[in-house]
């Protein structure tokens, strides 16, 4: 019997895509121990979870934020003994806390995270436009090159025990005709489609008495976005700080079809077993984010030479128009998320 330390401390959607691989290892080593270590928000992402896998928390905008912090943690976390390392993240703060494993003689396996391959399919000029090696299968790849066994065998984190719909029925009430969700923001600009735009898909599908739209966001101004839409159109409804995480998934688990960008709602969607139409625009599937199990004709894209430009979104437009997201037209989505209902 090994002890497993499992590390992934951010973003949100790639601690989520860690989930199914994590998962499906535990089951096909139940002899072995899994400790994951992430965010503390990101904990009630590991619901459900099979019983040889635990979850530990640290925060990195808090008490391990400084150097002097990490290490005071990383040095408490060391005395736990774990056998073999496996980091998922590969960032500065992994490679000290792996650092100190290593000097205890501890096994420590890390991602591959294909640096150059992104960097050839962003680039502005040379561009190698071709599919990259699935991060999910990057993540399993850890676990393989650790000497265990690895089976894909995740569905939903729900597969075990039902969602728990009871904290949402205020809102959400019973299920009458198709539920949609929609999640039009994401945290850099060039994975966001235009607001404007998407208020015309929030308003051409709430015009179908069939249909009930539930809007997820954050707090400040996509709250406010959000409300305002919910109060102009019928039958749209805004869940923005209504629900915690685990509830949030629960309802997303309910839904017939989630449109999104390439943010962590897809990912969590896909834990949940739920359809995704998502809008890309700077960033492309094939940096290998796509999320798990999704079907890659839901994709809703453009074919423009300069795509992707980044591979998390966050660089600026060099062109200055924002073309991919800005051309693509509300019809578009409003027919790829009918196809899936359909």
């Amino acid at each position: 019997m090994a002890k497993i330390l499992v590390i992934r401390l951010s973003a949100i959607g790639d601690v989520a895509m860690t989930v199914p691989v994590i998962y499906s290892a535990a089951k096909a080593n139940p002899q072995h121990t899994f400790t994951v270590l992430t965010q503390a928000f990101l904990i009630p992402v590991f619901m459900n979870r099979p019983a040889n896998v635990d979850v530990i928390g640290i925060n990195t905008k808090g008490a391990e934020k400084t150097l002097g912090g990490l290490l005071r943690f990383a040095s408490a976390l060391v005395n736990y003994e774990y056998d073999i390392v496996l980091d998922l993240h590969n960032v500065i703060r992994t490679m000290i806390i792996r650092s100190l494993f290593r000097i205890k003689g501890k096994n420590v396996y890390v991602v591959d995270k294909a640096r150059k391959e992104r960097k050839m399919l962003t680039a502005r000029n040379h561009k190698v436009f071709k599919p990259l090696r699935p991060v999910i299968e990057r993540y399993a790849d850890v676990f393989r090159a650790a000497g265990l066994n690895y089976t894909e065998i995740f569905t939903s984190l729900y597969e075990s025990r039902p969602a728990d719909l009871s904290a949402m029925q205020e809102v959400a009430g019973e299920k009458r005709g198709k539920w949609i969700g929609i999640a039009p923001f994401a945290k850099h600009r060039g994975k966001i489609y235009p607001v404007d735009c998407m208020e015309q898909v929030v308003a051409r599908l709430s015009e179908h008495e069939g249909y009930t739209i539930f809007l997820l966001g954050g707090r400040g101004y996509e709250e406010a976005v959000l409300e305002q839409w919910a109060f102009q159109y019928p039958r749209v409804k805004s869940i923005v700080g209504l629900y915690s995480l685990d509830n949030e998934l629960a309802l997303i688990s309910q839904l017939d079809v989630l449109l999104c960008m390439d943010s962590a709602n897809m990912h969590f969607a896909s834990l949940v077993g739920t359809k995704v139409v998502s809008i890309w625009g700077a960033t492309h599937p094939y940096a290998g984010f796509y999320g798990y199990h999704q079907d890659p004709d839901n994709v809703v894209q453009l074919d423009l030479p300069c795509r992707p430009c980044s591979v998390f979104g966050q660089k600026p437009c060099y062109r200055g128009d924002w073309a991919c997201m800005a051309q693509v037209m509300p019809e578009m989505v409003i027919k790829k998320v009918k196809k899936v209902l359909d």
